[in-house]
């Protein structure tokens, strides 16, 4: 199977990359796994103008990195989004490509399954995690995916906190029973 790996933190080194590449280790063993760094595209944001519907090959009006995007996702069998928790939505970098999505391309893609894997700082709000899985399960439903797994992993305050909880090898685990 293709992974694509939307990695939606500008720090190369913070814990939601650790959790992705923990997740990219146990995945690469049975698949081919790309991480995507959305911070190093050049991605406008949505206009909301709806040329992608009239041009004949879904072009968006932005010449800008997403056609790098689209290409990769079109090489795709599963998606996972992965993201730093900022008040309580997935960041504003990978939320740009998320809205750049909305593109009919998307249905030229053959992605069959998604997962989710976020890392938020609050320990003590229960409902840290609510409004990103309320959106990714109404993804699943729309496109009809397959739910691939989530890890949502909280208290992460500091730089390596990820270091000290499970989560690295729960990421490995998920990634290795993809195949």
């Amino acid at each position: 199977m293709n992974i694509a790996i939307l990695l939606g933190s500008p720090r190369k080194d913070g814990n939601t990359a650790k959790l992705v590449e923990a997740f990219k280790n146990g995945a690469s063993k049975n698949n081919n796994v790309e991480i995507i760094a959305v911070s190093d595209y050049n991605v406008g944001a949505c206009k909301g103008c709806n040329f992608c519907f009239q041009s004949n090959e879904n072009l968006c009006v932005q010449n800008d990195d997403m056609q790098q995007i689209y290409a990769k996702l079109k090489k795709a069998d599963m998606l996972v989004i992965a993201s730093p928790v900022y008040f309580y939505s997935i960041n504003s970098q990978l939320k740009t490509i998320i809205d750049r999505l909305h593109n009919p391309i998307r249905d030229s893609f053959n992605i069959k399954h998604l997962a989710l894997l976020v890392v938020g700082a609050s320990s003590s709000i229960p409902d840290l995690f609510a409004a990103i899985e309320k959106q990714y399960e109404l993804c699943l439903n729309f496109f009809h995916l397959n739910d691939a797994g989530r890890i949502l992993v909280r208290g992460m305050k500091t730089k390596d906190a990820i270091l000290e909880t499970d989560a690295l090898n729960k990421a490995f685990e998920l990634g290795e029973s993809i195949k």
